[in-house]
C-alpha cells in the first residue's frame, strides 16, 4: 500500500494517503505507467485530473484487484 504520510496536526498518527501518482499505482499494481494511462483512457481505472496531474485513487487500486484469496494472493 502507499506510504503513510505524518501531519502536521498529529505526527504520531500517520495518514494514508487518497491518491497516488500514475508511478506509483502501476508500482503498486505490479504493472507499466504506460499500462495505468492505458487503463485510464479505456475507463477501466478511475482517475482525478489536479492541474496537469493524473491521480489514481487509493480506493479505486482496491478495487481493481479485488479481495485476496485462501492463499492470501
Amino acid at each position: 500500500m502507499p506510504e503513510l504520510i505524518e501531519t502536521t496536526a498529529n505526527p504520531a498518527e500517520p495518514v494514508r494517503p487518497l491518491a497516488v501518482s500514475v508511478e506509483e499505482a502501476g508500482r503498486l499494481l505490479g504493472v507499466s505507467r504506460d499500462l495505468v494511462y492505458d487503463m485510464v483512457a479505456r475507463h477501466e481505472l478511475p482517475a482525478v485530473r489536479l492541474g496537469r496531474r493524473i491521480v489514481i485513487p487509493v480506493r479505486a487500486l482496491e478495487e481493481v484487484v479485488g479481495e485476496p484469496d485462501e492463499m492470501g494472493r
